[in-house]
């Protein structure tokens, strides 16, 4: 049993980073992200877990910051500064972590929560969920590196929309934008999250890495091959992986990669 706001579990090669604070819809406090940022170094530091997802507890993934703290956090310039550095930390984190990553996405997921969606590579939510990028409500500005993550993930105009807006949206209509990428029935999301998972545990870790490396150079504005990238390509064929794979291919049966 777990009294914490926020932490780390492990299943075998998936492990699980929980927000915990059900009776306020796991609303972040400047604790917790400065948790986050440690806890993502704690998983990326253990070398069995292959793939980190991000969940609430209670029923809601993160219904945002926690307001009972914005007289403290925006006292003053230097304060606030401190406070969004400590957010940007883990969000940046989190979006930078070498191993596969997934939002599992029930109730409320809103302000800093949706960030903290964003900031994973895939989001599956449950019927009923519901998303909003509100900094509008509060007359703030959305950070560039969460702007660009929700325009990676959604397009510029319907970025445009949520942030002008503030308006809530539901699942259904997150899916439809790009802002979810599996919607499930209320009910089988964490199974359908944890099978998910288990489905990348079974693959390469290394291609799985790689990939993240490529994709981020990408979303950079990489539009070219160059020395580095050819060198993650042509490096893998004197992998263990490749060699596990390929014989595994040539004896029809599953590869067994090798641990990381």
């Amino acid at each position: 049993m777990h009294d914490e706001p926020v932490y780390l579990t492990r299943h075998d090669a998936v492990a699980s980073l929980v927000l915990n604070r059900p009776a306020k819809h796991n609303a972040l406090t400047e604790a917790m992200w400065r948790e986050i940022s440690e806890l993502l170094a704690e998983a990326e530091a253990d070398s069995d877990i292959q793939v980190l997802i991000v969940r609430g507890k209670g029923g809601a993934f993160a219904a945002g910051a926690d307001i009972s703290e914005f007289e403290d956090v925006y006292a003053t310039p230097e304060r606030a500064e401190a406070y969004s550095r400590a957010i940007g930390d883990a969000l940046d984190g989190l979006a930078r972590f070498p191993k596969p990553t997934i939002a599992s996405i029930e109730g409320a997921c809103v302000g800093g929560g949706c960030a903290l969606a964003l900031a994973c590579d895939l989001r599956f939510a449950a019927q009923g969920a519901r998303f909003g990028v509100t900094p509008a409500r509060l007359g703030l500005v959305y950070p560039f590196n969460d702007t660009r993550r929700l325009v990676n993930a959604v397009g510029s105009a319907a970025a445009k929309d949520l942030l002008f807006t503030a308006r809530l949206i539901d699942a259904e209509t997150a899916l439809q934008i790009g802002l979810i990428n599996r919607l499930t029935p209320s009910g089988i999301l964490k199974e359908t999250v944890n099978d998910y998972a288990n489905h990348i545990t079974r693959a390469s870790s290394h291609t799985a890495k790689v990939t993240k490396q490529m994709i981020a150079l990408i979303e950079a504005g990489q539009d070219q091959d160059c020395e580095r990238t050819r060198a993650l390509f042509l490096e893998a064929f004197s992998g263990e992986h490749f060699q596990e794979g390929y014989k595994a291919f040539l004896d029809k049966r599953h590869p067994d990669f090798p641990k990381p």
